[in-house]
């Protein structure tokens, strides 16, 4: 059966009750699998990236490869990692297609609220102290595959909210990337660029 963590969802927060529902001794079943599994490569990786967890210090990392090098298989180690020891773990892709290969994955636009039509200055439809900000409070970890696929406004716009919904708990995190959250950025720079209408070869690499 599950194993909640009930400090996470005393207060009645139906995203984080969604969040910490798994199943966790399944999940840690699940991980020592697919932690077995792991290459080299792979583990200096999956290594890197459950310490900064582990020790809070935010980071930002991308996993670079093209199709068949293992990214999803890294990404549901890490995740059922995260999340077999109760912690959140949000995974979101750029489409849907990615979305459904992740387990519990979402569209980044549907999880964050990302604007349909995004310039320089957007920020994500987040208040403060909405559920959904106190679900990216208490999120451990943000994964985000195909994200080479993504303009780059979509990521200064959930920058900028992750900053100023994160400074409630800490000033200094309205300087920090991401807020100081630890960020997996995956994708494939071989696969097809942003579509830019109209939009010449500058304009492409710019976005």
């Amino acid at each position: 059966m599950p194993q909640p963590n009930m400090d996470l969802i005393q207060n009645g927060n139906r995203l984080i009750q969604e969040e910490m529902s798994y199943d966790v001794s399944s999940l840690k079943r699940e991980h020592e699998i697919l932690i077995s599994g792991l290459n080299n490569e792979q583990r200096i990786i999956y290594s890197s990236i459950m310490e900064a967890v582990a020790t809070k210090r935010g980071g930002m990392f991308f996993v670079y490869g093209h199709g068949g090098t293992g990214k999803t298989y890294l990404y549901r180690t890490i995740l059922s990692g995260i999340r077999s020891k109760g912690k959140i773990a949000l995974a979101v892709a750029s489409s849907g297609i990615a979305a459904l290969l992740l387990p519990g994955g979402r569209t980044a636009h549907s999880r964050f609220h990302i604007p349909i039509n995004v310039n320089d200055d957007s920020t994500c439809d987040i208040k403060q102290r909405t559920q959904v900000a106190e679900l990216l409070s208490k999120t451990s970890i943000i994964l985000w595959d195909e994200a080479s696929m993504a303009h780059r406004n979509c990521f200064e716009a959930v920058d900028r909210t992750l900053q100023d919904i994160l400074r409630i708990e800490d000033p200094k995190n309205a300087e920090k990337p991401l807020g100081g959250k630890v960020v997996v950025l995956g994708g494939d720079f071989r696969q097809i660029l942003l579509v830019v209408i109209k939009g010449r070869r500058e304009d492409i690499v710019q976005s």
